[in-house]
């Protein structure tokens, strides 16, 4: 007998017919007249997409992400980067299959490589510039390029001279756009875009928050189609109402009627960093002892806000409606862009080191009632892998029991599924001492 009621989200189809019309409107803005341009599941969209016109944008991670999602055809664009540009297979996996697809001039999603019109990055993760730097090369060489550093300090040491230095950046890549576009830059469409980022970011900080309930109203795999919208394009309108008037108020309904993600919840984990992509059955695999992941700095924060309230604990960072804010003008609106990323983002912090992270992670441990961690020792992202053995002791010096398995987001040659699977056996049955759940 299931202890919980289950379903599955109502707007889940919405969701996947978002995404795939995103990849498509990429693939065919230049029969329309629109620009395309590449940049990173980090960077500030709001600015470029403030142009006037149509224009579309293909964010690098995600793609990287979706081929790691199919093995066959990460494998050929892994091996095409490894041997047609010399790439070193210990570089993050999400860049060799962006690479691979270039020099195989293959789209993911069906079609040519469909080349963008200008290049706009920011650099936080020691690839991001360079990886789309070379994007270009292997296209041609004739992409203009802009990319600016938020490489400022973490989130408690951002002040206005820090979110100062990365305005600056953005005013003169405000004057790059439309230099290099022959497009006016609208400071109406700026202030909507800024508004929607908001919303997306802060909507889905909300939504993870819900996600402390008991049974958890959403499981991990099922998170991870949800954030991808946000590293897409944060300012997208589409997605900002799909967060806030969709998603949220279905799973908050969801945790008021006591509809579970796994019906037979009897463990709650904590997980850390990208999944193996292909190979996503593993969470379904824990689902046969009642082990739902239910948080992950990664998943929490890779597009949504957060910030501390008056008693210590994480909550969702306040929209600019909950803030009382009107944005008055062009340089307003950068900063409160800037400013929400900076200290909203707390994905960003682990990058200045282990302290953060570890703070970060043992404080969800302990708010999102987590019973034990299984950490992905991930080696196709050195970014987000960071510290995670003395994040693993963290834990356990809280009282977490911790299995860690080897692998990578988006190269299957690097993760052995078997003994995974035989891992999990052991650490659920012997040191959680679970046995399988029979309906």
């Amino acid at each position: 007998m299931a202890k919980y009621k289950t379903k599955g989200l109502d707007c889940w189809q919405r969701a996947k017919e978002l995404r795939v019309k995103y990849y498509q409107d990429y693939a065919e803005a230049h029969d329309r007249g629109a620009l395309r341009w590449e940049g990173g599941a980090w960077m500030f969209d709001a600015v470029p997409q403030s142009l006037e016109g149509e224009i579309h944008v293909l964010t690098e991670e995600p793609y990287g992400a979706s081929v790691g999602a199919n093995p066959k055809l990460q494998v050929r664009y892994q091996e095409a980067a490894e041997g047609k540009w010399g790439c070193a297979r210990d570089l993050c996996a999400y860049l060799r299959n962006y690479w691979g697809s270039i020099l195989l001039n293959e789209y993911a999603f069906g079609g040519e490589w469909p080349k963008s019109d200008f290049i706009f990055q920011n650099h936080i993760c020691c690839s991001h510039a360079k990886w789309l730097q070379v994007a270009d090369e292997i296209a041609g060489g004739d992409i203009p390029f802009f990319c600016f550093d938020v490489g400022v300090g973490a989130y408690d040491k951002i002040g206005e001279r820090q979110i100062r230095y990365v305005v600056d950046q953005l005013h003169d890549g405000i004057e790059f756009l439309e230099k290099h576009t022959g497009r006016k830059f609208s400071d109406e469409k700026l202030i909507q875009n800024v508004k929607n980022t908001y919303d997306s970011c802060c909507y889905w900080a909300k939504t993870c928050e819900l996600n402390q309930a008991v049974p958890a109203p959403l499981d991990e795999k099922t998170m991870f189609s949800l954030y991808v919208l946000g590293c897409l394009e944060k300012s997208n309108p589409d997605f900002a109402h799909f967060y806030k008037y969709e998603l949220y108020p279905e799973v908050k309904d969801r945790v008021a009627n006591q509809i579970a993600a796994v019906a037979n919840e009897q463990c709650r984990v904590i997980t850390d960093t990208q999944p193996p992509w292909g190979f996503l059955r593993v969470y379904r695999y824990l689902e046969q002892y009642g082990v739902v992941a239910v948080a992950n700095l990664y998943t929490n924060s890779l597009i949504g806000w957060w910030t501390h309230d008056d008693k210590g604990n994480l909550v969702p960072y306040p929209t600019l409606e909950e803030q009382g804010i009107t944005i008055k003008d062009r340089d307003h609106a950068l900063w409160l862009l800037v400013e929400g990323e900076l200290k909203g983002k707390l994905e960003w912090a682990q990058f200045y080191g282990a302290k953060y992270k570890n703070y970060f992670v043992t404080k969800i441990a302990r708010q999102w009632k987590c019973d034990a961690a299984i950490i992905h020792l991930n080696r196709g992202c050195e970014g987000t892998a960071q510290h995670q053995m003395e994040m693993k002791i963290a834990l356990q010096n809280m009282g977490l029991p911790v299995l860690t398995f080897e692998g990578n987001m988006a190269d299957e040659r690097e993760f052995d599924e078997a003994r995974t699977y035989r891992l999990i056996d052991l650490f659920v049955r012997e040191t959680l001492g679970l046995k399988k759940v029979t309906d």
